[in-house]
């Protein structure tokens, strides 16, 4: 009997998974909108859509990255906007701009090797350390860069490609996240190192009894996470052409944490992949797509996505109970 099968009164029955249950929802609005939003279901809104929850999307991989091996990464904002705003400041010393982007890469690393062992060696809880480094990391680049929005260099037509071109009709940046989102979804079920991944955020104890490398995992977790975000502000940049370093200040985490959380990867670890992320962005693309043809507030559609976070916690508490083990740690 598969995991989602149960018996009722002897008669075998399907209870639907928390992810199943989101891409019928996905469904159900996307078939409301398109009936009473005459604008919804068409190809060139669809493509809107889809570029428009690319950076989402990317970042939610990263998040996945650390959520499934039972952690949290507050600084993704952070390190993306001033990542970002660093290699354009290093491409105005004199340094080429192909070069800067790959020196605010080892940057960013650098950044999340940081948080990964402030949480694996030093023991601090993932919520604490991420948000206290995302503080650190935004306020050094605020005292260098002065002003709100640091604009790319000009004259790169590769980055313009990045920002505005198109695959066979589709976006660059929707191509990038699907390239993404395969190579991550592949790397976490097919390598020894993705299985790490799953067995360090199932019971971190149990792992390192195992002789599993349980801290170093941990620490290239957050790397990754780093770097993914990164890549998501390279692509954030390359279609507005700079970078807005209030963008921390926006509630673009709470973004990202919702698709995750509505996607279905337990915030207890050990559980998740790839395709919970796309469920998940999918069905915050049709919610904020079709809210905004309707002419809602952003204050109104902030607050419809928050109590829709508040309800996507609720229910993960629910279907992944916190374990001793995990109480004991502080959880994240």
């Amino acid at each position: 009997m598969s995991r989602s099968e149960h018996l009722v009164l002897g008669i075998p029955s399907f209870r639907l998974t928390q992810e199943e249950v989101i891409f019928c929802i996905t469904l159900v609005l996307i078939a409301a909108f398109s009936i009473f939003l005459p604008r919804f279901l068409t190809a060139g809104n669809i493509l809107t859509l889809l570029n428009n929850v690319a950076t989402l999307g990317i970042l939610a991989i990263g998040m996945a990255l650390v959520v499934v091996g039972r952690g949290i990464d507050l600084t993704m904002i952070a390190v993306m906007v001033i990542g970002v705003a660093f290699s354009i400041w290093l491409s105005t010393t004199g340094l080429p701009f192909g070069w800067a982007l790959v020196v605010g890469g080892l940057l960013v690393i650098l950044v999340g090797v940081g948080t990964g062992t402030l949480v694996a060696v030093a023991d601090v809880p993932p919520i604490f350390a991420t948000l206290g480094l995302a503080s650190v990391v935004y306020g050094a680049g605020r005292i260098v860069f002065k002003s709100d929005v640091v604009y790319a260099p000009t004259g790169h037509g590769w980055f313009t490609f990045l920002g505005t071109g198109t695959i066979a009709g589709v976006p660059v940046s929707v191509c990038v996240a699907a390239v993404l989102a395969g190579l991550v979804a592949l790397f976490l079920r097919k390598t020894r190192f993705g299985r790490f991944i799953y067995a360090t955020g199932d019971n971190p104890f149990a792992a390192r009894t195992m002789g599993l490398p349980a801290r170093p995992v941990i620490i290239s977790q957050y790397a990754a996470s780093a770097l993914i975000a990164f890549l998501s502000g390279i692509l954030m940049c390359a279609v507005v052409s700079g970078i807005n370093t209030r963008l921390y200040n926006s509630t673009l985490i709470y973004d990202v944490l919702l698709v995750v959380v509505l996607g279905g990867i337990g915030l207890s670890g050990g559980q998740g992949g790839v395709r919970n992320v796309i469920v998940g962005t999918i069905l915050v693309g049709v919610l904020t797509n079709g809210m905004t043809i309707l002419n809602i507030s952003f204050t109104a559609q902030n607050l419809i996505k928050g109590v829709i976070l508040l309800g996507a916690l609720a229910i993960d508490a629910l279907l992944n109970p916190r374990d001793e083990q995990t109480s004991q740690s502080g959880d994240i």
